[in-house]
């Protein structure tokens, strides 16, 4: 049984590891309030582990498969930890899980429930995509519901069993998975080149393959024009879930979950701006500017904030679309109807 200095340190170490693991999310999950930040750390952290569990290209399919579907239950296994997989900082949170799982069996259960569901549909959904590729439209959008939208489901779960947001926020299935959505398509576009040579694909063949015979045929430069129409045709497949993202942002009434929600979105929005139209993509890393970054950071103050930040990033992708590209109408469509729903809002005000 683990007293409660033991308890203080674990809470110390999952904090450390979390600020090692995330570049992204550390700072405003340890912004929120300390119930919810707790429970959200371990959230987060859980699926860190598991993400490095699919991740392992050299851990033997037989076992990986077995061990994301039953890995909810090791959080309820006081003293389990997993050594076989991942490396770096993703090893030693694995390995020394026993950790988080103290701090996890102290959360309140509601909490508990919530995180180990989550856990559970995602391990089974890793371990259908261990054993399949992403084929078609709908093979990408479950994939990404797997690993990215079940995230926002729980996440809301989360912030209503705090009471920090309505409780109408747990119902929220569909918006809250289409948050995930737009954060994970992006990450999965913006790292073609990574994938390529960690010898996996999650760009939807249905899409790749009208613009190409191989998918790593988009690195020749020869290829650049039929590449940037294809990447251009992802981000127009993603546009389709902002009007959902600008809604559920719009009714969250705590000021620090809204931080937690808002800046990771604005980031995505500026990326799949820097992305769009930009062949650099298939040679290298493209990422928002510095400058860009701690501006959002800095500025973050509301849904008016948002707004400004929205029509910023619209307005940098409208100016770059290309008329001869095939998806130029569509998309040219999708953002105006965007800005028009924004500059809607803007009129009505807002919670925040």
């Amino acid at each position: 049984m683990s007293t409660q200095n033991d308890l203080s340190e674990d809470v110390a170490w999952s904090y450390d590891m979390l600020n090692k693991t995330s570049r992204s999310f550390a700072a405003v999950i340890q912004a929120l309030g300390t119930e919810l930040r707790d429970a959200v750390c371990i959230f987060y952290l859980t699926l860190r582990a598991l993400d490095t569990v699919e991740d392992d290209t050299a851990f033997d399919k037989d076992k990986k498969v077995p061990l994301l579907v039953d890995f909810y239950k090791k959080l309820f296994e006081r003293g389990w930890n997993f050594s076989g997989c991942g490396t770096g900082d993703e090893l030693v949170l694995i390995s020394n899980m026993h950790r988080m799982i103290n701090v996890f069996l102290s959360l309140k259960p509601g909490y508990q429930i919530i995180i180990a569901d989550i856990t559970m549909k995602m391990g089974k959904g890793m371990s259908e995509f261990i054993l399949r590729e992403v084929d078609t439209i709908e093979d990408w959008d479950l994939y990404c519901h797997y690993v990215a939208g079940l995230v926002g489901i729980g996440l809301s779960r989360l912030f209503a069993e705090s009471g920090l947001e309505d409780p109408t926020y747990a119902l929220k299935e569909s918006m809250s998975d289409n948050m995930g959505l737009f954060l994970q398509k992006i990450n999965i576009i913006r790292d073609y080149l990574e994938d390529i040579d960690m010898d996996r694909r999650f760009w939807p063949r249905q899409v790749w393959s009208k613009y190409a015979n191989k998918f790593e045929d988009f690195k020749k430069p020869e290829n650049t024009t039929q590449a940037v129409y294809c990447l251009n045709d992802l981000i127009t497949n993603a546009m389709v879930l902002l009007p959902d993202c600008v809604e559920y942002l719009a009714g969250l009434r705590d000021r620090n979950v809204f931080n937690f929600c808002a800046i990771p979105q604005i980031m995505a929005m500026g990326t799949y701006a820097a992305c769009y139209q930009n062949p650099n993509v298939f040679t290298g890393v493209v990422k928002i500017s510095r400058e860009d970054t701690m501006e959002i950071i800095r500025s973050m103050n509301g849904m008016q904030t948002i707004y400004v930040w929205y029509t910023k990033f619209i307005n940098q992708i409208l100016a770059k679309i290309n008329p001869k590209d095939p998806h130029a109408d569509k998309l040219r469509q999708l953002l105006t109807n965007a800005k028009k729903m924004i500059e809607s809002r803007q009129t009505k005000g807002s919670k925040l």
